[in-house]
């Protein structure tokens, strides 16, 4: 069988984002995870242009299960996944997780499918008729990154992130962003 995943062995457990568990985050994660506007326009306030994208999956493929359901697919259907590490300067800040299924690629003015080095964020928020749909959140531990994750991003402890569902022109795509420890440090 093919691979579903660079970044994961098994599908992630995600937590519906309900009213009451902002306030069980660490204080820095809490930051990050509602960070209302586009992730990498916050961190290039920070870093400047020293963030850069690093592709590490980019396939047309079957969605997880729960990610399928979310984004209410046939079970059948093939979506693009993409899957990158931001870095800056070499360090490991965020690893990101994109299913856009093919609906949407035919919607969105830009050409999601061939974003190469380009943050997702710097696309998808230029775009008014984005939406934020939907949002959970889960505590990663090792056993579910790929060996491979864990050696890319440095990966010696559990790992906060959150899952989002955005819409453009009413048509759905799912970004799953994972907070690794040097992003912590920034607040």
């Amino acid at each position: 069988m093919a691979i579903k995943s660079f970044l994961f062995s098994r599908e992630p457990l995600w937590i519906e984002n309900r009213q009451g568990i902002r306030r069980t985050l660490p204080e820095a994660v809490q930051s990050w995870t509602y960070e209302p506007g586009s992730l990498t326009r916050r961190l290039r306030s920070y870093y400047g242009n020293s963030i850069a994208v690093k592709i590490l999956f980019h396939q047309w493929h079957m969605p997880f299960l729960s990610e399928r359901r979310l984004l209410k697919l046939a079970e059948n259907k093939y979506s693009l996944t993409r899957e990158v590490l931001l870095h800056a300067d070499g360090k490991p800040l965020i690893m990101a997780r994109t299913i856009i299924p093919e609906k949407t690629i035919k919607v969105a003015r830009s050409n999601l499918s061939h974003l190469g080095n380009r943050p997702l964020g710097e696309v998808i928020f230029s775009d008014p008729a984005l939406e934020r749909m939907e949002m959970d959140v889960t505590l990663i531990h090792q056993s579910t990154w790929t060996q491979a994750a864990r050696n890319e991003a440095k990966l010696e402890q559990p790992v906060w992130g959150r899952r989002t569902v955005y819409a453009i022109r009413h048509r759905q795509m799912l970004v799953s962003e994972f907070f690794l420890p040097e992003l912590l440090k920034i607040i």
